[in-house]
């Protein structure tokens, strides 16, 4: 079978999901905050069912994130929750937690499984160890370099799933940390508004240029990079790999910054695919990208080329 990496994309809303779809995308990852972690937009089953009637008849697929921590409360309503999305049509459950996997074992058979555990995704064994017990995709955590990606693809007969481009999570606790500091401050009635789309951030006392997003929701406080990684330029590289899947994260960007990065990704993937051999880069294509990209968060290749941390 041809080689044929897919391009991942987020969307905030129906509208944005199908502008993306326009620009290049090949599948989604939507959900709900109950269920799922860090997502652009709330999809719930109903917008989740529209997805996929809009995105089936053009060939993109829609992954259903419950990549999220479950309490006792969200695992007992997993049954219905995962019968509803094979109902819908969803293509895969993107889950970390085995309550996920049992679920779907039993209301969603067949369901494709993409094992998402964030940072402890960082071997081809424990790939190979998910993959034996149903799961079809393994999502590599963002800390991994190239050298790791390469030995990954190369270890494991899973889809192996990269982020490529956007911001990343570098915190995350169930507590309301902003809360509680403006508490403490006294100042709570000054920042009524937590959540992703209010623009708050936190800086170093010693690196006050780089700032770091910080926002609340029900899933507790996030804290995102400084800087958004950027692979276009060196693409071919994870195309060389065979990556099957590369992500753009689209949180926290406006729709228009997304469709410009996916057709830019779009570019780049197409012109491999017709030649691997002549590839060659086009600046246009990361240019396009700069003219759009917040000049206070650079662009960086994130622990790609970086020495091993783990």
């Amino acid at each position: 079978m041809a080689y044929k990496p897919e391009l991942l994309a987020t969307a905030a809303s129906i509208e944005e999901l199908e502008r993306l779809m326009a620009a290049g995308a090949d599948a989604f990852v939507i959900g709900e905050a109950r269920y799922g972690m860090r997502l652009a937009g709330e999809f719930n089953k109903e917008m989740i069912a529209q997805a996929v009637k809009l995105a089936k008849p053009k060939g993109v697929k829609i992954y259903a994130a419950l990549n999220n921590l479950m309490d006792n409360e969200a695992a007992d309503s997993l049954n219905d929750y995962v019968t509803s999305l094979a109902e819908a049509g969803v293509d895969a459950l993107v889950f970390g937690d085995p309550a996920v996997l049992m679920a779907a074992r039993l209301h969603a058979p067949g369901m494709a499984l993409h094992w998402n555990a964030e940072m402890t995704s960082t071997n081809y064994v424990t790939a190979n160890y998910w993959g034996r017990r149903g799961a079809t995709r393994y999502v590599l955590a963002r800390e991994l370099n190239m050298e790791q990606v390469c030995e990954t693809t190369a270890s494991t007969e899973l889809e192996v799933q990269v982020h490529v481009h956007g911001m990343t999570n570098i915190y995350h606790s169930k507590r309301s940390l902003v809360e509680s500091y403006m508490e403490h401050q006294s100042e709570t009635d000054r920042l009524p508004e937590k959540d992703k789309d209010r623009g708050l951030y936190v800086m170093e006392a010693e690196r006050q240029d780089e700032r770091y997003p910080i926002y609340e929701d029900a899933n507790g406080t996030h804290i995102m990079s400084s800087d958004d990684v950027c692979m276009v330029e060196n693409l071919h590289e994870l195309l060389d790999a065979k990556v099957t899947s590369l992500k753009i994260e689209g949180l926290m960007k406006s729709t228009e910054y997304n469709e410009i990065v996916v057709r830019s990704y779009r570019q780049a993937i197409d012109a491999y695919l017709a030649d691997p051999e002549g590839y060659i880069f086009q600046e246009e294509w990361l240019d396009a990208i700069k003219k759009v990209q917040n000049p206070q968060r650079e662009l960086s290749f994130g622990f790609f080329f970086k020495e091993q941390v783990y």
